[in-house]
């Protein structure tokens, strides 16, 4: 890859698919669509290829990668999986939760997409396009988010070019992401307990009502005081997600130099759901946080969104990206 435009978008077709796996194998890195956001994909059990992941990205060596896998069987050849979460994987793969899990000492991974910690964060993901490339290849993916690292996610494959164009070897085309945040990430404990690292599209308080557990006196964010190099999973750094410009939350009107996102009653340039629809609103963050920072509007304001289902989860990324 060499200069502006080098890298290729194609179709995630059937040949697209394969052609994929064919890059993936070799060590090369495909930007693929979840159900979430779009993924940087690499083989986790080669080092070169993971290297690449961080360098594309710029990302710290401290922030670990999630791993992504066919099944709760393919997954405990890599991580400790038994008990309540061995019945959360099987209940709830495929889905938009990762689970944070003891390491294995022979999961084979290369030691960059754990940054070092005994344990390791597992997805199955629901997309047919990356289950298809998953079942082509006899390794697992390691995938974080295809963007420069603290920006904004990508959930079309224009957005993977607007950051990354040029980094990385191919993007498939599977049309825009449906949930439109990334996933949810628990940690369930040897004691039982649970901590929602990165709230996301699952309901963490529904699962722990249906399979058991307690939670955690951590809680969903990292403690204060907790240095970064601590971190456990992606999406915990305190700035993420960023425009590249001063964000002002809980906005019912725009300043004369503010790109405003709306969301219900409040309009906007854009808006999140004219309905007040958090579903919608979810899978319209980033288009519109994409929108804002392209405007000529040298500031972003973003209507108050309720604080209630994946709501939670939009508020989340929002207040990382005005941090």
């Amino acid at each position: 890859m060499t200069g502006k435009n080098a890298t290729e978008v194609i179709a995630a077709d059937a040949a697209g698919i394969a052609r994929a796996a064919a890059i993936l194998a070799g060590g090369g890195l495909v930007a693929v669509p979840t159900e979430t956001v779009y993924g940087l994909a690499a083989r986790a059990d080669c080092v070169e290829a993971v290297a690449r992941i961080y360098a594309a990205k710029g990302r710290p060596d401290f922030n670990p990668l999630i791993v992504h896998v066919r099944d709760a069987q393919q997954a405990q050849r890599f991580a400790h999986v038994a008990g309540v979460a061995l019945d959360v994987a099987r209940g709830e793969w495929p889905g938009p939760l990762t689970l944070v899990l003891p390491l294995r000492a022979d999961a084979g991974l290369a030691p960059a997409v754990t940054a070092g910690l005994p344990t390791v964060a597992l997805r199955c993901p629901a997309h047919p396009v990356m289950r298809q490339l998953l079942e082509q290849v006899d390794f697992p993916l390691a995938a974080p988010s295809a963007n420069r690292s603290g920006f904004i996610s990508p959930t079309r494959p224009e957005h993977v070019l607007a950051s990354l164009d040029g980094r990385i070897d191919l993007v498939l085309d599977g049309g825009p992401c449906a949930a439109g945040v990334e996933s949810t990430i628990v940690a369930i404990r040897n004691d039982g307990c649970w901590d929602e690292l990165r709230p996301g599209p699952v309901d963490v308080e529904a699962l722990r009502a249906r399979y058991g557990g307690a939670e955690s006196k951590i809680g969903g964010e990292t403690p204060a005081g907790r240095i970064e190099a601590r971190i456990e999973s992606p999406g915990q750094l305190a700035s993420h997600y960023a425009p590249g410009k001063p964000v002002r939350l809980g906005a019912l009107n725009a300043e004369a130099d503010e790109f405003l996102i709306g969301f219900g009653d409040v309009a906007g340039d854009c808006t999140l759901s004219a309905a007040g629809e958090l579903d919608e609103a979810a899978a319209r963050l980033y288009d519109c946080l994409h929108l804002a920072a392209a405007s000529e509007h040298p500031r972003i304001a973003v209507a108050p969104v309720p604080e209630r289902g994946i709501g939670k989860a939009i508020n989340d990324r929002l207040r990382r990206a005005a941090a």
